[in-house]
């Protein structure tokens, strides 16, 4: 028996671990000859952004996010290299398996970052610390990759104190790191108070220039603020939020398995597309692919989306709903054409995207009217192009308007995740 009000349950500890230059490192492994050089990778063309930077292109000022073309004058004689989403994903998946070595509890957020709730965990492998450090030298050894690793009693604390472990790119050098960061339980004030407040999640630019009004600078001025004032600008929900995050306050769980809100691609063409034909072209592959994950998961969709961006970047979406989940691409088709033909392309459109909400499984039971209509089922058709392409590969068979000079133009998960690449020669 425990003494009388002793507590001998393990401090709650969770890790969040972000791999260094994620991207980046993936392509030095391939590329060992352009170690210690300025690498970006992302969308190469004009119309790209950055997916990562190396450390040495990022002293600089090339950042994930900024555009590529602004990277390239900042930069110009770093190595652009184009993203490769499908590399990533299994270099992602054998990052996973290190991580499931340790617990059970692992929430991605990204190819490259994770929590991990280690909090059972440390009877077998040792405290948060040890185990951070055993999980970096796995990843190190096993992988040729580095990670950064942040300790604390909840997720909002161990994600700051990742960031807190990288290594820093200055203009004149690039500093290591410390690689594992712990906020220990009774600290959390010391770690926090010294921050930027836009640190704290939720803090964006109007938020941040709010706080600044108030003579809100650091985490630390939240403390002494006046309350009645800070609910004044900020609203009592939000302001209550800061205040609880400022002493480091969150009780989210980690969530190992978290069911897909949406499935869907978007694509950022390099020239804008101007005519009802090219977005119908566009429109078949991406409702082609979209169906074709749907069908992956054992998943249909009973709201599909439209989104369209034009030139001058004002961006529309357009929603349908409908009765039964739908995962065949003539069903996105049937309900996202007749949206596509109320929109004038011709001041030119920049994106186009599809996408599908409200997951459910699909129903492929004809209607009493679409007997009726004599309409087609294609549920026999799709499930014989989803066999050749599961043999031969995504590029062996698609729609007659995705043929182009180069073969079948396929729409790839992250393809354009950092839009598109520079057009070849």
């Amino acid at each position: 028996m425990t003494a009388a009000g002793t507590d001998r349950r393990p401090t709650r500890t969770i890790l969040h671990a972000d791999m260094d230059a994620f991207f980046v490192s993936v392509e030095l492994r391939r590329r060992p000859d352009l170690v210690g050089q300025p690498v970006v990778v992302g969308g190469t063309g004009n119309r790209g952004v950055v997916a990562a930077a190396s450390y040495e292109a990022r002293r600089f000022g090339v950042h994930s996010a900024l555009p590529s073309s602004i990277a390239r004058r900042r930069c110009p004689h770093a190595v652009f290299l184009p993203g490769d989403h499908a590399a990533y994903g299994e270099v992602s998946a054998d990052v996973r398996a290190i991580f499931d070595r340790y617990t059970p509890l692992v929430e991605p957020l990204s190819l490259d970052e994770a929590f991990l709730d280690v909090t059972g965990s440390q009877r077998l492998f040792g405290s948060g610390a040890d185990i951070a450090a055993q999980i970096r030298t796995a990843v190190r050894d096993e992988l040729d990759l580095g990670c950064c690793i942040g300790v604390a009693r909840n997720k909002f604390l161990a994600k700051l104190a990742s960031v807190e472990a990288k290594p820093v790119a200055h203009p004149d050098r690039i500093d290591p790191g410390l690689g594992v960061k712990v906020v220990e339980p009774g600290a959390e004030r010391a770690f926090l108070d010294p921050l930027p407040v836009q640190r704290l999640w939720g803090v964006g630019p109007a938020t941040l220039e709010k706080l600044h009004r108030l003579g809100v600078v650091r985490v630390a001025d939240l403390h002494v603020v006046d309350r009645t004032a800070l609910q004044a600008a900020l609203g009592a929900n939000q302001a209550d939020h800061l205040r609880a995050l400022a002493v480091g306050d969150d009780d989210r769980p980690v969530e190992p398995e978290r069911e897909a809100k949406s499935i869907g691609h978007e694509e950022t063409y390099a020239h804008d597309k101007h005519t009802a034909a090219e977005l119908d072209r566009e429109l078949v592959r991406l409702a082609d692919a979209v169906a074709r994950r749907f069908r992956a998961q054992g998943l249909g969709a009973r709201t599909i989306t439209l989104k369209v961006r034009f030139a001058g970047f004002v961006t529309i979406t357009r929603s349908v709903t409908t009765t039964d989940a739908v995962d065949l691409a003539p069903d996105i088709l049937g309900l996202l054409r007749p949206v596509l033909e109320t929109i004038d392309p011709t001041p030119g459109v920049r994106l186009l995207g599809v996408s599908g909400s409200n997951l459910m499984s699909p129903s492929h039971q004809l209607s009493f009217d679409e007997l009726l209509d004599e309409r087609p089922d294609w549920s026999a058709a799709t499930g014989a192009l989803d066999e050749i392409r599961d043999r031969f590969g995504t590029a062996a068979i698609g729609p007659a308007s995705s043929l182009g000079d180069r073969g079948v133009d396929v729409v790839t998960r992250g393809g354009q995740q950092w839009g598109p690449d520079a057009e070849p020669s």
